[in-house]
């Protein structure tokens, strides 16, 4: 349990002034000071119970009988690191998620749990918060403000206005997450405008996403309240949203990595750094055990040509000034949470030492205690309300002789573009076209059960397999199968079913690699270290069959996702996302 300021000012107060003991002192640090852009040497720092009492030269004061002196010995102390947004719904627990981002020094994560939500609703976002309580990592959370994507396609769960008010009074739910699809916000739809208003009656924060808005679309997301955005892919669109006084998360994660394009571009500026922040938006287990999490952002920036003390500060104090929690958090300071690392260099950044709250919590690499698993309930791992496939199920019936199909074009892993192929039909079924790279496509309304589901074709794949399936998608979650034939798609269907959730390649009938995800379709309950190597081979199996796309798990989970261009599939049809009308998948 984190103490609060007001009631610990007697007890730090008392520490400081010598007419109270500490708990903890640090002593010969190099301190990085984050409040004056400076490394001082020779501090000395005096905790108690979780929060920093003193900071100067000399704490001797403070040393009592019972209070732990640490030497540093002239190593690098600093505060511990924050990700201002990222996904953790998604590959495994937070508890061990944790494990991999504490390594790093991070010990603060900002997270918005959409796909949570988006499949268990209120009760799933409670049941989520239960999973990041009492870890040795501070997780805030905020309510998905994105949901749904768009109410004439989605099919999505989200959370009821009275259900947001009711969200945000727990201590550790900040605000609203990023609000995606900006026209909601620029056409003043009346539920998002009444979200809006409700964060700021009780003065939340709330995080945006202006991915494509400029100029007046861009002045009226900011004039409603919404003051952040980690989409800015180049300085050109960093500078205009500072203009307009939003903060800035640099994105360095998964799915896009733009601190290159953005970084070297604010040292020529000139610009103020006090509003620039890094995030991931989501990791996944290969890349943070292979680049590290805010750690590599530091690095890079570096290269770049930041100074070591203003990466670290964009890493920390600026993350928490955003959120309104600098009291707390973001420097070591008399005052405030003893998040603290200790550094050998300022080359690595991979913290020897780790405390939270003034608890050492990493050693040399290495946990002082484990951190152990919750318990789950059980409604949260039957999500999958599917009955068994047969190949039947994915058959689309024509009474001619070939047909002409609209196609889902794979331009990227991600983006996507409507195209058209001329398909044979055999036995009164239009089949698939491997010398024309030419997939079927299904998706499933797994979450609410029922039949709801549609069928198309997909373009642009080029893996010799027979299926590849999916439980996890943004931020629909239907199930989504690609397939070559309708065996395998069954085959991959009913695993996911018999599972409750994952991603599976099929070939021939044999199921080639599996990833299974258990809580709510999305996440793994096995161990970091499992999830990693499963989700390798799901990927590898199917780049070394042929696939053209170095990340194909990315295909099944954007091709639901109705904020991006240009066609998608949804278990209520394909959709053109621009011309927001449904396409026929045979023409």
């Amino acid at each position: 349990m984190t103490s609060s300021l007001a009631t610990s000012i007697s007890s730090l107060n008392s520490v400081a002034m010598g007419d109270k003991k500490a708990d903890l002192i640090f002593k010969n640090c190099n301190l990085l000071s984050v409040y004056t852009r400076e490394i001082i040497p020779k501090i000395q720092i005096a905790i108690i119970n979780d929060r920093i009492a003193y900071v100067g030269p000399d704490a001797s004061h403070t040393v009592g009988s019972k209070t732990k002196v640490i030497d540093v010995k002239n190593k690098f102390v600093g505060p511990g690191f924050a990700d201002p947004h990222l996904h953790i719904d998604q590959f495994v627990l937070p508890s061990e998620f944790a494990k991999k981002a504490l390594l790093c020094g991070v010990t603060s994560l900002f997270s918005d749990p959409i796909d949570v939500v988006s499949v268990g609703g209120y009760k799933g976002f409670q049941e989520f918060l239960k999973l990041g309580e009492n870890l040795p990592i501070r997780i805030f959370q905020v309510v998905p403000g994105g949901l749904p994507v768009d109410a004439k396609f989605s099919n999505s769960k989200s959370l009821t206005l009275t259900q947001e008010k009711l969200a945000v009074k727990h201590p550790h739910v900040l605000g609203l997450g990023e609000v995606f699809s900006w026209t909601k916000v620029t056409l003043r739809e009346p539920k998002t405008m009444k979200s809006l208003s409700a964060m700021l009656e009780c003065d939340c924060i709330i995080n945006g996403h202006t991915a494509g808005a400029s100029e007046k679309k861009l002045n009226a997301y900011v004039s409603s309240g919404v003051l952040s955005c980690h989409e800015p892919i180049n300085f050109d669109q960093v500078l205009e949203r500072l203009r307009l006084g939003m903060w800035i998360m640099i994105r360095e994660g998964s799915i896009r990595r733009d601190l290159k394009e953005i970084i070297p571009r604010v040292l020529s500026h000139g610009t103020y750094l006090n509003r620039l922040m890094f995030c991931s938006d989501g990791l996944d287990p290969l890349d943070i055990s292979k680049f590290g999490h805010i750690d590599h952002c530091i690095r890079e920036s570096i290269k770049q040509g930041l100074k070591p003390i203003d990466a670290i500060t964009m890493a920390s104090k600026n993350n928490f000034d955003y959120y309104n929690m600098g009291k707390d958090l973001g420097g070591l300071a008399p005052g405030k949470l003893a998040d603290i690392l200790i550094f050998n260099d300022l080359k690595s950044f991979k913290p020897n030492h780790v405390f939270v709250g003034g608890k050492h919590i990493v050693s040399n690499g290495n946990f002082v205690k484990p951190i152990r698993k919750k318990t789950i309930s059980p409604w949260i791992k039957k999500t999958v309300n599917l009955k068994n496939f047969s190949k039947n199920d994915f058959f689309l019936k024509s009474k001619k002789k070939d047909v002409l199909a609209n196609t889902i074009y794979m331009q990227t892993e991600i983006i996507t573009k409507i195209g058209s192929s001329q398909l044979d039909v055999k036995d009164g079924h239009v089949s698939t076209s491997f010398d024309s790279d030419i997939w079927k496509v299904a998706a499933f309304d797994r979450i609410h059960g029922g039949n709801r589901h549609s069928i198309g074709f997909l373009e642009n794949f080029g893996a010799d397999i027979g299926a590849f399936a999916s439980t996890w998608s943004f931020h629909e979650n239907d199930l989504i199968v690609i397939g070559s034939n309708d065996t395998d798609m069954a085959i991959a269907s009913n695993h996911l079913i018999k599972n409750q959730g994952g991603l599976v390649v099929v070939k021939s009938g044999k199921i080639l690699a599996s990833l299974p995800l258990q809580f709510a379709g999305i996440l793994s309950t096995d161990s970091f270290e499992k999830v990693s190597s499963n989700f390798e081979k799901i990927n590898d199996t199917i780049v070394d069959s042929g696939c053209i796309f170095n990340k194909p798990h990315l295909i099944p989970l954007f091709l639901p996702f109705l904020a991006l261009p240009s066609v998608r599939i949804l278990s209520g049809g394909i959709v053109d996302v621009k011309k927001r009308r449904y396409i026929p998948p045979i023409n």
